[in-house]
């Protein structure tokens, strides 16, 4: 393009946005919306997926400020009406693959096209989480924004604490998990999650699943879940999973009494700052189960 404001995008479907000006109105998937304010872009709007409900997730939300950024619901709620009601002149949405647009549903979504730029950016298992979290860097610095100046410091600190922790010969054993219920609970396959890749990358003793159906998650009984013997828990915090202490499973008691918890979304933040939260929380836990 050749005008002096035109802006452009290379999203993760190889297509290249375009749009007369930079844009300034983002509505975006709520991981992409929080993630995006870390970078100091303010979405106008923020939309939810079929696990969401008339509320947006406090999980997922990070630090958006939620009494002036507009959500516009999710699941059947969604349609073009809605979701441009707020005059967006760029939507920002998350795929796992394919290019599908996750939240929204394909007819929904090719409406949506049609009627305003749409950046869709990648963040399935294929991909490792730095590459995530460089692709959104890279679409908030198009959009003026840009990560806190100590923010990569303390991402690399966060590393380092986890890297030592995980270091000692005494370092426990992790699951992570969402409770689906008073008789089953999904237990992750850790390879299949970036950030949980990168815990194990930094030494963190993940715990897999037995092998079996289901790519991202094994379906366990709590009997089967208190056989693993974790000492931490990852447990999914999300609006649509069952909190962890609210599980009585006597087959669970005695292993849930006896691990630390950790909350895990696994939706997570791509930002520098959110990831290092959550290693930080990591960190805490590997330490105080090692007797660090």
């Amino acid at each position: 393009m050749t005008q002096q404001n035109a802006w452009s995008f290379a999203d993760d479907r190889d297509r290249l946005v375009v749009a007369d000006r930079r844009p300034s109105r983002v509505l975006a998937y709520v991981q992409a919306g929080a993630t995006l304010w870390d970078h100091g872009i303010r979405p106008e709007g923020i939309f939810g997926s079929g696990h969401d409900g008339a509320e947006p997730d406090r999980a997922k939300t990070g630090t958006l400020p939620l009494d002036s950024v507009d959500y516009r619901g999710a699941g059947d709620d969604l349609d073009v009406d809605t979701l441009l009601r707020g005059r967006p002149d760029l939507v920002v949405a998350v795929s796992y693959g394919h290019g599908q647009l996750y939240g929204l549903d394909a007819d929904t979504a090719k409406h949506l096209e049609e009627r305003v730029p749409v950046v869709v950016i990648d963040v399935g298992q294929a991909r490792t989480l730095d590459r995530v979290a460089e692709r959104f860097a890279a679409l908030a610095r198009s959009l003026g924004g840009a990560s806190g100046p100590d923010a990569a410091d303390e991402l690399h600190a966060a590393r380092e604490r986890l890297r030592a922790a995980a270091r000692n010969p005494a370092a426990p054993r992790v699951v992570a998990l969402s409770p689906a219920g008073p008789e089953q609970a999904y237990v992750a396959r850790p390879q299949m999650w970036p950030e949980l890749r990168v815990l194990a990358e930094l030494g963190v003793g993940l715990v897999s699943p037995p092998a079996g159906a289901g790519v991202n998650w094994a379906t366990v009984d709590w009997a089967e879940a208190a056989a693993l013997e974790p000492a931490i828990v990852l447990t999914d915090i999300r609006s649509n999973a069952v909190p962890l202490d609210e599980i009585t499973a006597p087959a669970w008691e005695a292993a849930g009494r006896g691990a630390r918890t950790v909350p895990w979304n696994p939706e997570p933040l791509c930002s520098p700052q959110a990831h290092a939260r959550f290693l930080e929380l990591v960190a805490e836990a590997v330490e105080g189960a090692s007797g660090g």
